[in-house]
């Protein structure tokens, strides 16, 4: 019988990822409504230290699969190391982040299982009749959220966009044993050679770790208008942000943009400035704890999601905030 939410626990140079923190706090509500226990799992080489910290998390259990070929993500072997996990161990429900590794070994261990999987969902949760598990995501460009349901196959599998759920307060008294977990994975069943790696040595800023973000839209009029942004997150100990038009626009890099095709991000003050408030970038924001817009036309659905809300053009309104708050520090 099918028991427990499993959470791939993804790690990058031996590091475990933010999004697992926030899929295991996720997977604790999960559980606890299914009267079940929360599974973290790790595959890596020297893994087991860095997994035995989840536990802290809110995992009740670790499961670890240590091997050299599983040291740099490669299809293959994390697959095949999924499915012997899930076959041995018949989760109710896993989970993975969206992330470049997420979105290419949750498919695969989907086919191999044969069971379903939504993709990028925004929310998920348990329904109260069927116990089964919903999990809703944008469709049709935003313009609708689908539930989408499992009913016949299990594991129920799912994969979340990293920022859209929120991780659990560290509790340093939760300490556990991490099971060792022989997926027989080995050299060969590696079906690439990894010959050598290399890191890309370009400094990209994270807005989804930012406290506070200025973000722009058309309305800042051009690339130029970024710089009148950083200037006044750079008082505010911010970073800058972006929709997807000016990303479109090539005005700014693509790490920097928010929204549904972008990242999400809960920031403690989202500035939007120019921005028009479509729903795919409202659903990149809208859980940020205080969100300022600033817009010339009074309609903009941004309003609609802001809790303050600035009628006006935001190339003039900006300048005189950054100016106003260099003044409040003499």
């Amino acid at each position: 019988m099918s028991k427990n939410v499993y959470v791939f626990a993804e790690q990058r140079d031996g590091v475990i990822q933010k999004v697992a923190y926030e899929l295991i706090g996720k997977a604790r509500e999960l559980a606890d409504a299914l009267g079940q226990e929360v599974v973290a799992v790790v595959l890596g080489d020297g893994i087991q230290a860095a997994a035995a910290e989840l536990f802290k998390f809110g995992a009740d259990q670790v499961i670890a699969v240590d091997a050299p070929v599983l040291g740099e993500y490669s299809t293959e072997p994390y697959a095949k190391a999924m499915n012997a996990i899930i076959k041995a161990k018949e989760p109710e429900i896993v989970i993975y982040g969206a992330t470049a590794i997420g979105r290419d070994l949750a498919p695969r261990v989907s086919a191999r299982v044969h069971t379903g999987l939504t993709a990028d969902c925004t929310k998920l949760e348990i329904d109260e009749e069927t116990k089964g598990l919903w999990m809703t995501r944008p469709a049709f460009g935003g313009n609708i959220m689908a539930t989408i349901v499992c009913p016949n196959f299990r594991p129920q599998m799912a994969t979340v966009r990293p920022g859209v759920m929120k991780a659990l307060e560290e509790d340093a008294s939760k300490t556990g044993t991490v099971e060792v977990f022989d997926a027989g994975v080995s050299e060969a069943d590696m079906n690439i050679k990894i010959r050598e790696v290399v890191k890309d040595t370009k400094k990209t800023v994270d807005i989804t770790e930012a406290k506070i973000l200025v973000s722009g839209g058309r309305g800042i009029g051009g690339p130029e208008g970024f710089g009148m942004l950083k200037e006044l997150a750079d008082e505010l100990g911010g970073e800058i942000a972006s929709s997807r038009a000016c990303v479109d626009a090539g005005w700014i890099d693509r790490d920097r943009q928010v929204g549904q095709t972008g990242k999400t991000v809960r920031p403690n003050l989202y500035i939007a400035a120019g921005i028009s408030g479509a729903i795919q970038h409202a659903a990149g924001m809208e859980d940020s704890d205080l969100i300022i817009a600033i817009n010339k036309n009074n309609t903009a659905p941004i309003f609609e999601v802001a809790d303050v809300g600035i009628v006006g053009d935001c190339t003039a309104i900006i300048p005189k905030l950054t100016e106003a708050l260099k003044k409040l520090e003499k």
